[in-house]
């Protein structure tokens, strides 16, 4: 079967997971589904750490322009 597309890497259908291959859905079993699926938990858990990274940043240059008083476009102008 041809796909116009990839958006259908690592779709779920029912308990099946199928992936793109050459242009075709093809079903995971076995230890590839186990794989996938414990790659997609890592990946998960990667972009979760990553997003609490970035916004724990966010706040901590939040909190530095408030003490210093300062808007961003401020800290920029003083940067240049």
């Amino acid at each position: 079967m041809k796909f116009p597309s990839m958006d259908l890497i690592g779709v779920n259908i029912m308990d099946k997971i199928y992936v793109a291959v050459d242009n075709e859905r093809v079903e995971l079993i076995g230890e590839d589904k186990k794989a996938f699926i414990a790659q997609r938990q890592i990946d998960l858990a990667a972009a979760a750490a990553k997003q609490a990274e970035t916004e724990v940043k966010a706040e901590a240059k939040a909190a530095l322009l408030k003490r210093l008083g300062i808007t961003a476009d401020e800290a920029k102008l003083l940067l240049a």
